[in-house]
């Protein structure tokens, strides 16, 4: 026992329901010791977040949890509550997966971090103040002492992740705990996360829990893995071991659906493929594999059609704050001088960092955002000079489908409404009975049934309200839909079943899409050619395999030397 910091044994955890115990962890045991990462894996409602919740003791009150966790052969889940607060945030820490929802968007970064160090270290304000300036500068914060006094809103996605982190280093802990750090940032951004967490653990000679559902970013950080799935643990080893060789078909599943810059799939395997079908990964990339004629008769037939769309020297700028009442007038080119076209039944690649101009070039387009000047030309029509009332009658031609889909769905609205809503709107079909009929078939269309019909957004999976989403855009039998970050913030399995599904409905209906990630493998998986934005600008615009294999700007290298290439990159290094 003297290297294992923590010894987790038959843990088992269970909630009070209205129809009685639901059990979602079932008797899972693992050791973490002294210096060590544990990768802890699985999809959404695996129970690898409640796990680690429930070894800090975080559990709401109708849980009902039975085992041990035992810290340095103290038993904290027999611990009363206020000895607890000695070890929570003290010799154990915590970084949560969102930041905004996890900082006080009242309390400047700086002050949110002080609080705890003069909690548990009994130290006085300026002091506490020394040690938080300290610890930005560890976890690479700029400018850390005006950082300390920002408000959290004022900070990017990274940053606010970084004050978490310094947050959760404030005590020097023994162990920490990471859910999910990396899952809604840039891959530059979670590179830099990755790093940084490896370079701390070794500094301080922490041991880490690194919670995720992407097999190929724990592969990046993890010593160890254990692979969760409804709530047990299918399949545990290090490294080596569960990479090259997986025993189960679900850890299988997971390795082979996120999608692989080195190949180029028609399809991506999901885990009902090994958990259901029983097939291997050979046989599935064999299965899939697009053949080089394949892809050349298909750009053949794109490339010699006429542009669904033509963007043509176009610009968003904004006036920046404080520039209003002034002499010389300065500006933020959100978008600057970008031009591009986009074919019918193209997928059309937009890639690139947040901030990058990407979301803005997209609303542009959709005339939610006015350009300041330029031409949008829409299936041979200028778009880009009418106006609200003019638009109108376009809208139902181009739909977008957002990131997050629980945001753009009404809480208090039936998914039936919400289909049928646009349907009235563009006086689509002419009764009720017309409507819910078109709407049921679109249901399945999407892979779902009859069923959701009635249900509300908050009754439904991330996968299945992504799913609602694009039918609501199929709805109106649009001629371009764009895709803004649509499967960023699922788990790797729901993510290549909502790839596969874009890219069945666009073999059916003939669809085209501008697809807008920061994931240059996801994007080098969907589309048909790719334009790497940064700053506003474009970097270049190419077929994915040469902008992969042949990038000519560093900008897009270093995209591509972000994306998590697992087990691989240790092997390689």
């Amino acid at each position: 026992m003297i290297d294992k910091v923590l010894v987790v044994e038959s843990l088992s955890i269970s909630f009070k329901t209205e129809s009685g115990l639901v059990k979602v962890v079932d008797g899972i045991n693992f050791q973490l010791k002294k210096g060590e990462i544990i990768g802890l894996v699985g999809e959404s409602g695996s129970g690898k977040s409640v796990s680690s919740l429930a070894l800090m003791r975080l559990l709401p009150p109708n849980a009902i949890v039975a085992g041990e966790v035992l810290f340095n052969d103290i038993n904290l889940l027999a611990l009363p509550e206020n000895e607890m607060q000695a070890f929570r945030g003290n010799r154990i820490g915590m970084i949560f997966q969102e930041p905004m929802t996890s900082l006080n968007p009242v309390i400047k970064c700086g002050k949110q971090i002080t609080e705890s160090i003069i909690l548990h270290q009994k130290v006085d304000e300026n002091t506490a103040k020394e040690r938080t300036i300290q610890l930005f500068e560890e976890v690479k914060l700029p400018e850390p002492a005006y950082t300390f006094n920002k408000f959290p809103h004022e900070l990017s996605g990274g940053q606010k992740q970084r004050v978490m982190i310094a947050m959760a280093l404030a005590c020097n802990p023994d162990v920490l705990i990471a859910d999910e750090p990396t899952t809604a940032l840039d891959v530059t951004v979670q590179k830099s996360i990755l790093e940084l967490l490896l370079k701390l653990k070794a500094e301080r000679n922490m041991s880490l829990i690194f919670i995720s559902h992407d097999l190929a970013v724990i592969g990046e950080i993890a010593d160890q893995i254990l692979v969760m799935r409804n709530g047990k643990i299918v399949e545990q080893g290090n490294i080596a071991q569960v990479f090259l060789n997986p025993q189960h078909p679900y850890t299988k599943g997971l390795l082979a659906c996120r999608p692989a810059p080195n190949l180029q799939l028609s399809r991506l395997p999901t885990i009902s493929d090994f958990v259901s079908a029983g097939l291997t990964v050979a046989e599935l990339n064999d299965k899939y594999q697009l053949k080089p004629e394949t892809i050349a008769i298909k750009r053949a037939q794109l490339y010699k059609q006429q542009p669904l769309l033509k963007v043509e020297e176009l610009n968003t700028w904004f006036l920046k704050k404080g520039s209003l009442f002034s002499a010389k007038k300065e500006y933020t080119k959100a978008v600057n001088g970008v031009s591009f076209e986009v074919y019918p039944g193209e997928t059309f690649g937009l890639v690139g960092e947040s901030g990058c101009g990407k979301t803005t070039l997209s609303r542009t387009i959709l005339k939610l955002i006015e350009p300041t000047s330029g031409k949008i030309v829409f299936d041979n029509e200028d778009i880009s000079v009418l106006d609200a009332k003019q638009m109108r009658p376009l809208r139902k031609d181009i739909q977008i489908i957002f990131q997050d889909p629980y945001s753009s769905l009404n809480p208090v609205k039936t998914i039936g409404y919400a289909l049928m809503e646009p349907l009235i709107v563009h006086n689509v079909l002419k009764s009720s009975k017309e409507r819910k009929a078109y709407i049921l078939e679109l249901l399945e269309k999407v892979g779902l049934t009859a069923v959701h019909y009635n249900r509300y957004p908050h009754e439904l999976s991330g996968g299945q309200r992504q799913r609602i989403v694009i039918a609501r855009a199929l709805a109106l039998k649009p001629k371009l839909i764009i895709c803004d970050e649509a499967v960023s913030a699922l788990d790797v399995s729901v993510q290549a079943q909502v790839l596969n599904l874009l890219k069945d409905l666009q073999a059916e209906f003939n669809l085209t899409y501008i697809f807008i990630s920061h994931d240059m493998a996801v994007v080098k998986h969907i589309a048909d050619r790719m334009m790497v934005m940064n700053q506003g600008e474009i970097e270049e615009i190419g077929y994915p395999e040469e902008l992969y294999n042949h990038p000519k700007k560093a900008y897009t290298q270093a995209l591509i030397n972000a994306i998590p290439k697992g087990i691989l990159a240790k092997v390689e290094s």
